[in-house]
């Protein structure tokens, strides 16, 4: 076997080995210093933030919603009104189509001291916020036997109102007439309990 092959490779070997020695790498040697240092700044104290929309007029403040309770509160009034007005209505057309009314009329039509005191014609008294009816106050309940009624009334000499209570003490028995009276405008007080109408 030659030496002469291993002997160059040696050579070459110690070659490469002295080259690399006097080679400088970047990464090995120490950065220069910044010519020049970069600008800095300071400040004296925490920064505040600058205004939004610094060119727009400034923000009023929004209006406040108005409560809503006053008009459910007006409704349900305005429905009870209603009602109310719907029940006295119904009640009132109600009473005058008893045959209890149309008896009292009657008989206050031929009292002869309410005629010489009222004048003929004598009718019930139109209201007009009954639609031209007559305005029946009271009740009248026959089947639990207590009647008590007033009404205005008024003929060619003057008016007055009218008063009719009559009660049932049990059933099966007639009614009693407790009061059947007449008190004109000018006081005057006309019992007609002589022609009191019979109550079934």
């Amino acid at each position: 076997m030659s030496l002469l092959p291993l002997r160059r490779f040696n050579i070459s070997t110690l070659a490469l080995k002295q080259r690399c020695a006097f080679r400088n790498y970047a990464t090995e040697l120490p950065r220069p210093p910044p010519s020049t240092a970069p600008p800095s700044e300071t400040f004296s104290e925490a920064s505040r933030p600058r205004p939004y929309y610094a060119k727009h007029p400034p923000f009023r403040d929004l209006p406040r919603e108005k409560p809503k309770w006053p008009i459910g509160v007006g409704a349900v009034l305005l429905g009870v009104a209603g009602w109310s007005l719907f029940m006295t209505f119904a009640t009132n057309q109600e009473q005058l189509s008893s045959s209890v009314f149309r008896s009292v009329v009657r008989a206050v039509k031929v009292d002869s001291e309410l005629r010489e005191k009222l004048g003929d014609a004598i009718r019930p008294q139109p209201e007009w916020y009954m639609n031209g009816d007559p305005h029946v106050k009271g009740h009248i309940s026959q089947l639990q036997g207590n009647i008590d009624i007033s009404f205005r009334i008024r003929g060619s000499k003057g008016s007055g109102t009218l008063y009719f209570t009559s009660i049932r003490k049990e059933k099966g028995v007639p009614f009693t007439v407790l009061r059947f009276r007449v008190i004109c405008d000018d006081g005057t007080v006309i019992n007609i309990s002589d022609s009191a109408p019979s109550v079934q």
